[in-house]
């Protein structure tokens, strides 16, 4: 009986292990631990994001050596898991500003159950991390999308979607942060990605990542000069 009870503790403890082994695996700290090493980018920006970020800096890198930024993006990442990895791959760079750019990857359950209050809550607490370091905060909208290719169960995307950038541009508001809307001038009347702009419907095409550029550096130039 005590060897049934301590293997089902250890078993336990196991479990246990293996759950919070996950949750680090799933924040993918490794990724950028090479780039991070003994690098800072003083008067520069970071901007952290999901697949979305990571394909930016892909496809377009001339954009980010040009202008003093780099990119943090990290594939089918949701805010719980930037701001896991949020000290990491901005703090301790000790950029001027932070663009923050996470949600639609919550909305599309990758990592569960979609949570509004959750994902403004992560944000926010990016935000605050950042403030604290004396980094300058830019939120910005999540892209439109009609519907997630992998996730077609998720119904009333546009909607969601509307509802979180209105939450994340009065969080921007109220407290004098940048505030970035790719979503307006990249949206179909039915709240879809522009076709020319996004191949599948999330990601952005070269031409929309050119549409993403000049909103994004007229904002960080402005954010800059205060």
């Amino acid at each position: 009986m005590k060897k049934t009870i301590l293997l089902m503790s250890f078993l336990s403890f196991m479990g246990l292990l293996k759950a919070q082994t996950d949750i680090t695996d799933a924040a993918n700290f490794k990724r950028y631990v090479e780039a991070n090493k003994n690098n800072t980018i003083t008067n520069g920006v970071v901007f952290i994001g999901n697949s979305i970020t990571e394909g930016w800096v892909n496809m377009r890198p001339e954009f980010f050596s040009s202008n003093n930024y780099i990119g943090r993006g990290i594939s089918g990442q949701t805010s719980p898991q930037l701001l896991l990895r949020f000290r990491q791959d901005v703090l301790n760079l000790k950029p001027e500003a932070v663009v923050i750019n996470i949600g639609t990857n919550d909305i599309a359950l990758n990592t569960g159950e979609y949570c509004p209050q959750l994902t403004i809550d992560c944000i926010r607490s990016m935000a605050d991390l950042a403030q604290a370091h004396g980094i300058k905060v830019i939120l910005s909208s999540v892209l439109p999308v009609g519907e997630y290719p992998w996730r077609k169960e998720v119904k009333d995307v546009p909607k969601k979607i509307d509802e979180l950038n209105a939450r994340i541009k009065a969080y921007a508001d109220a407290n004098g942060f940048g505030y970035i809307d790719y979503n307006t001038p990249m949206r179909e009347p039915n709240g879809a990605l522009i076709a020319a702009y996004g191949n599948d419907g999330v990601h952005p095409t070269a031409e929309g990542y050119e549409i993403m550029e000049k909103i994004a550096k007229a904002t960080i130039d402005k954010v800059l000069k205060k």
